[in-house]
């Protein structure tokens, strides 16, 4: 590795999943954003019991380190480790895919029968197309006409 440009995501991925299987995790995200002047290199690590501090940190020490060895990114940024969230978002098809049988909320590029926004369980996905249940029935969205698609967060604190 250690040569600078190319796909900054890509490198830094083939660094980070290594660390992420070796600690039993699960690799969800890595992005490379600019938000004003800075860069943001953000990890977003999963588990099926939830990630903690902890196991940010025990990504974090070691994909700094092998960073500054490799230095694959010419610009100064911040590196960031955190957990996807409950509201994630959904972009590969492997995401798709793990989440089939949650609530997820679709944002559309443009409007569709004079709606924008669709929330229902997602029942299925293939080849760039995925299927919310709606109350009315069914309805595919390809991803390319959404603006986005994430988790419903849809936890009742009134029940606890």
């Amino acid at each position: 590795m250690g040569k600078k440009g190319g796909n900054t995501v890509a490198q830094v991925t083939e660094l980070v999943r290594p660390i992420v299987d070796e600690l039993g995790l699960y690799l969800w995200d890595v992005r490379f954003e600019k938000e004003g002047a800075d860069w943001y290199l953000r990890i977003f690590i999963d588990s099926d019991d939830g990630i903690t501090l902890d196991d940010c940190e025990a990504v974090s020490r070691p994909l700094s380190k092998l960073l500054d060895e490799t230095d694959p990114i010419e610009q100064s940024y911040y590196l960031e480790v955190s957990s996807p969230g409950m509201e994630r978002e959904l972009r590969k098809p492997e995401h798709f895919e793990v989440c089939i049988g949650d609530l997820v909320l679709v944002k559309l590029i443009r409007l569709q029968n004079g709606i924008r926004e669709f929330t229902g369980v997602l029942s299925g996905y293939q080849d760039g197309s995925l299927t919310l249940a709606l109350e009315n029935g069914e309805q595919s969205f390809s991803v390319s006409d959404c603006a986005y698609v994430r988790l419903v967060d849809d936890f009742d604190m009134e029940t606890i």
